[in-house]
This record gives C-alpha cells, sequence and structure tokens, in this order.
C-alpha cells in the first residue's frame, strides 16, 4: 500500500493561502497548451483519429482564438523565463503517419501553422502507412521532427533476467541511436523524446533529463516554467476530445504550480493499492477551495493542508494507463482552470505492457 503521510508539510490554511497578495505564479507567466494528434483520416481507428473536416475545424478555431506557435521557441521561451503571446499553443503529432502530409500539411501551411511530428525512424518510409525521408524533408520548414524511439516499442518493458541498470542503458542506446539517425538525415538534433504509449517512470525521466533531452508524455494538462521537463503533458485531442467545446476548456487552462508530487514512481506492478497522492500548490491564484481530482469518472475525496493537498486515491492498479486528472478555477481568472494530470502505467503479470 502508497501512503506517504510522512511527507505531509503545512503552510496554513486554504482561504489564508488563497487571500496571499503575492504569489509565486500568475496568469501572467508563459503559459503554453501543447496539442497532441495522430491520425487526420476517416478510415484510421478512432481512438486516435480526427477527420479531416473535425482537423479543418479545430484549426480555424485555434486561428479565431488562439496564438499557435513554434514549439522550439515555446520551450526556449518557457526555460528562459521570458513571455509568451496570450494563449499560447503546439500543434504536435505521433508517429510520422502519411495521412498528416495529405490531410493535415495543406490545412496547417494555409494558416501558416508551425508543428512538429514525433517520428520513429527505424520504421520511416517502411510500411505504406509511413512518411518517408523524401516526405518529411518537404514537409519543413513548416514541420519540425523529433525522436519517438526508433520503431515504438513499450521503453518500461525488461527483458528477462534484464536488471534495472541494463534496461536504462539499452532504452538509451535506442533513444539516442534514433537521435542520430535524425540528425544524419535531417541535419538537426532536437533532442526531444515523445514517449511512445505516454509510457515512462521516474528512473527514465531522470535519465533523459541527464542526457539533456526534453520528455514529452501523454498526461493532460498546460506547461509553464515550474513544469517538469522529463515528462511534459500534451492534450489530446483525437476521438472523444475532438469536440470543440471540450477541447476550448483544455486550451484555456492553465499549468497547475506543482512543487512536490509523492508518490513519484509512476509505474505500478499488478494489483498494487496506490491509496494516496500528494500534492503540494505553490501558488495563491490557484483556488484551493474549489479543488477537484477525478480517477475513471469518480470524483476522488481529498484533505488540505495549507497548501498540500493529499488526494484519496484507495484503487488498485490494473493493467495498462490510468490517470488522475486534478483541477482549479483560477483565483484572479475565474473561467480558466489549473489542470494538473498524474499518469500511471501497469504491466500485465507476465511483464508486458499493453497497446
Amino acid at each position: 500500500m502508497l501512503c506517504i503521510k510522512c511527507l505531509l508539510f503545512t503552510i496554513g490554511d486554504v482561504k489564508a493561502q488563497e487571500a496571499i497578495a503575492a504569489s509565486t505564479f500568475s496568469t501572467a507567466d508563459a503559459n503554453l497548451v501543447i496539442l497532441q494528434y495522430h491520425h487526420v483520416a476517416s478510415d484510421t481507428p478512432a481512438s486516435t483519429s480526427v477527420t479531416p473536416e473535425v482537423f479543418a475545424e479545430h484549426m480555424a478555431f485555434l486561428a479565431q482564438n488562439y496564438k499557435v506557435i513554434d514549439l522550439a521557441e515555446a520551450i526556449s521561451a518557457i526555460q528562459n523565463k521570458q513571455s509568451l503571446p496570450k494563449k499560447s499553443v503546439a500543434i504536435t503529432f505521433d508517429d510520422g503517419f502519411t495521412n498528416i502530409l495529405t490531410n493535415a500539411h495543406p490545412v496547417l501551411l494555409k494558416h501558416k501553422f508551425p508543428y512538429t511530428i514525433f517520428i520513429n525512424p527505424a520504421i520511416i518510409g517502411e510500411f505504406a502507412n509511413q512518411l518517408t525521408w523524401a516526405q518529411i524533408k518537404q514537409m519543413q520548414p513548416l514541420a519540425t521532427f523529433a525522436n519517438h524511439t526508433l520503431d515504438h516499442a513499450h521503453l518500461l518493458e525488461k527483458y528477462p533476467g534484464e536488471t534495472q541498470a541494463q534496461w536504462l542503458e539499452r532504452v538509451m542506446q535506442d533513444v539516442n541511436q534514433a537521435e542520430q539517425i535524425m540528425l544524419e538525415t535531417l541535419g538537426y538534433s532536437k533532442k526531444w523524446l515523445a514517449y511512445p504509449f505516454g509510457e515512462f517512470n521516474h528512473a527514465l525521466k531522470q535519465e533523459l533529463q541527464v542526457q539533456a533531452y526534453i520528455g514529452f508524455g501523454q498526461q493532460s494538462g498546460a506547461v509553464s516554467r515550474f513544469s517538469d521537463f522529463g515528462a511534459l503533458p500534451r492534450f489530446p485531442a483525437a476521438g472523444i476530445y475532438a469536440k470543440i467545446s471540450a477541447l476550448k476548456v483544455k486550451l484555456d487552462s492553465l499549468a497547475m504550480p506543482v512543487k512536490l508530487i509523492a508518490p513519484a514512481t509512476f509505474e505500478f506492478t499488478p494489483n498494487t493499492v496506490i491509496d494516496e497522492l500528494i500534492l503540494e500548490v505553490t501558488s495563491a491564484d490557484v483556488r484551493l477551495s474549489a479543488f477537484a481530482c477525478y480517477f475513471k469518472g469518480e470524483k476522488l475525496k481529498f484533505m488540505a493542508n495549507g497548501n498540500t493537498l493529499t488526494v484519496k486515491v484507495n484503487h488498485t492498479s490494473l493493467a495498462g494507463r490510468a490517470r488522475i486528472n486534478c483541477t482549479a478555477p483560477s483565483v484572479s481568472a475565474p473561467s480558466r482552470y489549473y489542470w494538473f494530470s498524474y499518469p500511471m502505467f501497469t504491466a500485465t503479470s507476465e511483464g508486458k505492457f499493453l497497446d
């Protein structure tokens, strides 16, 4: 059972925190929302697809209401504590499908929207649904290409008898080899990694940063200067998340300033009881009295001790991917919500991770 009560930290009453005039963070700080797409097609898996018509609708909505910016410029500005335009959005795709060129690129070109595609170099041009290197070069400079590992394997899976150190070395060899291929073929190396299936653990995330990479996950949330650059969140914009009404709430979201997260493992063995999630929120602009967390549609109970929040999870880990989403309105901009997502990854009893 994972219970971390010893990590509780007290800094006064929730209402008192909201009343503090000088905050460590405000809505004026650089804030970025990153959208994640896969397929733009009508004949691909619904869970990871938007139709060309819906994608065009998304881009028109962004053009009218938001500022689409280059991901590299946005990341640089945030890391260097520089400002970003209000309502900044970056567009990303995973997996390098040909329908991105056929159905998405013309729309993005029309709006002059820069975008990023995370690709698997070992399978580029190897399958009919994958872009070729010639097509990739054709899509530049509007499109930037970054690392999604060599061939989209489950990075958390270990070989039989493999130690933790051997596993981590093997995974980073895969990442670095993919990065080298992109450098040699495209002439640049972003050192960005989008985790396949969004799966990572603390050790992988930490090693990625040691080797000067920035990681991108698939958990929800916006990005700001205090975000974890080993696993930056992105909002999925396909499948059940494709409706404009739902997308607008996420596009208007703010990165929740979380200083402490426990447990920090992210990877669980089957049938582990996850008792609590503990967050320390470090801004008076987060209305903690309206804080709420949800897991698989269930609203979770929580206790507030100053700006430390103990969320009662009380769930048993099952094979697959899951996440706890937490939100709270802004004090200064009540129509906008701070957003934080805690991802959880559990293998089967045989040590396999599900697609």
